[in-house]
């Protein structure tokens, strides 16, 4: 093994999937790119890190509530380039060909191009940390999609498509919880 500059240790644990988060901000919807997101437990509580150098972020701070969309790989590019550019400026939605989908209790919209929605409000702002705590109140799944592979980021530009699922539901059944 040789030495990792310590600067580049978080590209060998970056967390995904890779999720697009919808806000809206009194006045318009808005998208942001995430890569770092979190699973607090087995109940639907998730965290983003953003902040402030994100247009979205006041309207998280505001309004308290969003959507985490979750895109799929052929939706790669269109991903990239949102997190590229400022809802400040841009309609993210006109400019990449998304459909904004009416949620049921949120009032930011659903993305249906992308393969999951989780509709979410936010329970808790970790400011020493830029940590958004998410409780999920709504969740959808488009099971007719032909494409179903999420993408992970690196850290460093580069993605990792997810592959083929090996099956160990057996031998962690007395971990999980009822219904997984």
């Amino acid at each position: 093994m040789h030495e990792l500059e310590l600067s580049k240790a978080f590209t060998l644990i970056e967390p995904g999937p890779v999720v697009l988060v919808t806000t809206h901000d009194g006045k318009h919807d808005n998208i942001m790119t995430i890569s770092w997101t979190m699973v607090m437990d087995f109940t639907p509580v998730f965290a983003i890190t953003t902040g402030e150098w994100n247009h979205s972020f006041a309207a998280l701070q505001k309004n308290r509530e969003c959507v985490i969309a979750i895109p799929t790989v052929d939706l790669l590019d269109k991903v990239v380039g949102i997190g590229t550019c400022s809802g400040a400026d841009t309609d993210k939605f006109a400019r990449f060909a998304l459909t904004p989908v009416q949620a049921r209790l949120v009032r930011p919209p659903l993305i249906k191009e992308c393969l999951a929605n989780i509709e979410c409000k936010v329970i808790d702002i970790v400011e020493k940390h830029n940590i958004v705590v998410l409780e999920g109140v709504a969740a959808y799944i488009d099971s007719a999609r032909q494409e179903t592979r999420t993408v992970h980021a690196v850290g460093d530009g580069t993605f990792i498509v997810d592959g083929r699922k090996i099956d160990r539901k057996k031998m962690m059944a007395s971990r999980l919880p009822p219904g997984i």
